[in-house]
């Protein structure tokens, strides 16, 4: 169950058993019912004709949605699945998901309410989400699961409702899930032996997450057993995960061991999938590969004649990045638009003050387009560092004009400048601007802990904004149809620096170099407004045209020199320490009466 440990809301998932005893305790049910009425096929094949018409027309109409939705990012990827997090807490304390520090669990008022929650999911899927699944944390130790379930199931255009879990409270509650309209679930399980599963959750309970997915296949579903497989550990037991699908309808889903900050990057302990593959085909020589879906995440294959199938979740090794169409809200109501990212948008916070529906939306897409073509693989990819290399060092221009162009020659008043006689163009310009923060508020923005909210991408909606508001702000500029604006933030934690680059095109007869600057300028504003709480000592420096192309003069600029007193200070300002903060926490075994422990459990 790996929760919040990356600073996110994603859980891992175990899967199930060695014990092909208990396994047989609980007969097979059948899941369908099978109807034999097939006579008036041929008298209503005009009627199919002319739904797969409508079909048709609806799937270009979403398609065209896809394309302007505010799910959709700068790569066409648009996202139909959204994991909502409804709880940090958890009732296992498993090694491999606990960091040795401890976790901080966020304060109850905090956390979404289950109002927000249904709040934000109708906003999701007015945009275009189809497939919500509820994580934790562990989400059957909230009590009020199965009215979310209910209240997510009225929303007419969602077509699933899932939970991932670790099991332990199926067989209390799956009837009452059931009933309120649970269409899929996930276990999470990760040995078959119940003395492993005792030493890596610290809790006991084995038996009683077997006996969960026995009911789950009672009652008609089809559980997917989730299983990370840890080298060491559990890799021994690769081929007794596949005999559960023998007689079972269960679909076991390998995961490769993700390392995180919590686990300390431990790349050793990941069983690729390749190596899985071998090992079953060593076993099964004729385990076979089965189709899979435009966005799954899982490789599908099973052993012919057996019930169940196999699935490998390769995060690490085959990364299925290009396909994502996953979102994740976090418990405390945080926008996450990657797994491994580290950036993360405050919808709480949002939903709190009492921002509108499109203010929500332009805050989700403007998270949505920060979105990496794909996740980082290693820790050191978690540093971002500003782009340099259109920032060569020097200063080239074409042209330079004896009198100023917004000056009239006979009044001497200022005038805005005819472009009628002008040629339309392409024009291009680039600009940039650099905020020093310091080490502390580096360090708050890195970990989006700043009570504003995300200040990258807040700053990045404002660059555009300013952008197509300059001849408003700048009296003598003409109001120009912008045909792109694009602006990249980042933070670079060696310097303490918060970097901004704008891009901006049009086809006209007047650059848009006003527009470039005006987007920098605005954006480190920006950073400043929402970082001035924790310090003053910020400073805005560099604001520069870097490139203007597309009129009669063009500019790059090469080469520009820093102030040396002002880095010296930087230097001096970099070796400020930050305070280390241990969070102790409690890792005996069952422990009655844990605060964070629900106690009717």
């Amino acid at each position: 169950m790996m929760h919040r440990l990356v600073g996110t809301t994603i859980r891992r998932e175990f899967v199930a058993q060695d014990s092909a005893k208990l396994w047989g305790k609980i007969g097979p049910s059948s899941c369908r019912v099978h109807t034999a009425e097939t006579a008036l096929l041929s008298q209503k094949t005009d009627q199919q004709n002319d739904k797969n018409h409508l079909a048709s027309q609806s799937d270009r109409k979403q398609t065209s949605n896809a394309v302007s939705s505010p799910l959709t990012d700068t790569f066409g990827r648009f996202h139909t699945y959204l994991r909502i997090s409804l709880t940090e807490r958890c009732n296992l304390r498993c090694k491999y998901c606990m960091p040795a520090e401890g976790v901080q669990l966020t304060q109850r008022d905090q956390l979404l309410t289950s109002e927000e929650v249904i709040r934000l999911a109708n906003l999701f899927v007015a945009e275009g989400v189809r497939k919500i699944r509820l994580t934790g944390g562990e989400p059957t130790v909230r009590k009020d699961l199965p009215e979310i379930v209910s209240q997510l199931k009225a929303i007419p255009a969602l077509e699933s409702v899932g939970i991932t879990t670790n099991g332990l409270m199926l067989t209390r509650q799956l009837v009452g899930l059931q009933r309120a309209g649970l269409d899929a679930l996930n276990v999470s399980l990760d040995t078959l032996k119940v003395a492993r599963y005792e030493q890596i959750t610290r809790r006991k309970g084995w038996d009683r997450v077997i006996a969960g997915i026995d009911l789950a296949s009672q009652l008609g579903y089809r559980p997917k057993v989730n299983c990370v497989l840890m080298k060491g550990f559990n890799d021994d037991e690769i081929c007794d995960f596949v005999e559960l699908t023998k007689e079972r309808n269960v679909d076991v889903r390998f995961i490769e061991y993700m390392p995180f900050t919590g686990n300390r990057w431990d790349t050793d302990k990941m069983v690729s999938f390749r190596a899985t593959l071998d090992a079953i085909r060593a076993r099964y020589p004729a385990f076979e590969a089965l189709p899979n879906g435009p966005n799954d995440t899982s490789k599908a294959y099973r052993v012919p004649g057996y019930r169940g199938q196999l699935g490998f979740i390769t995060s690490m090794t085959e990364h299925f990045c290009g396909s994502c169409n996953r979102l994740r809200i976090t418990a405390d109501g945080n926008l996450k638009v990657c797994l491994f990212g580290n950036t993360e948008v405050s919808l709480r916070d949002a939903l709190r003050s009492g921002c509108s529906e499109d203010d929500l939306r332009c805050l989700i897409s403007a998270a949505v387009k920060r979105k990496k073509k794909q996740h980082a693989a290693l820790p050191s990819t978690f540093v971002q560092t500003h782009r340099t290399d259109s920032l060569a060092h020097g200063v080239s221009s074409r042209r330079y004009y004896s009198s100023l162009s917004h000056v009239d020659e006979h009044t001497g008043r200022a005038t805005m400048v005819d472009v009628d006689d002008k040629v339309s163009t392409k024009r291009v310009a680039k600009a940039q601007a650099t905020v020093y923060v310091g080490p502390t508020i580096a360090a708050l923005i890195e970990n989006n802990e700043l009570k504003k909210g995300d200040v990258l991408s807040i700053s990045q909606m404002a660059a555009i904004v300013a952008a197509k508001k300059t001849s408003d702000l700048i009296p003598l500029c003409h109001n120009i149809p912008l045909s792109s604006i694009k602006v990249e933030t980042s933070l670079n934690s060696s310097t303490n620096e918060v970097q901004i680059l704008a891009k901006v095109k049009c086809d006209g007869k007047t650059g848009v170099e006003m527009e470039a600057l005006t987007a920098v300028s605005i954006a480190a504003l920006t950073v400043y407004d929402m970082c001035k709480a924790v310090s003053h000592e910020i400073l805005i420096k560099n604001i520069m045209l870097v490139e203007k192309t597309g009129g009669k003069s063009e500019f790059y600029r090469k080469q520009f020199h820093h102030e040396p007193a002002l880095e010296s200070r930087t230097s001096a300002r970099q070796t400020e320490e930050l305070p280390i903060i241990t969070r102790p926490y409690r890792t005996d075994p069952i422990v009655t009466n844990e605060p964070f422990v629900p106690m009717y459990i």
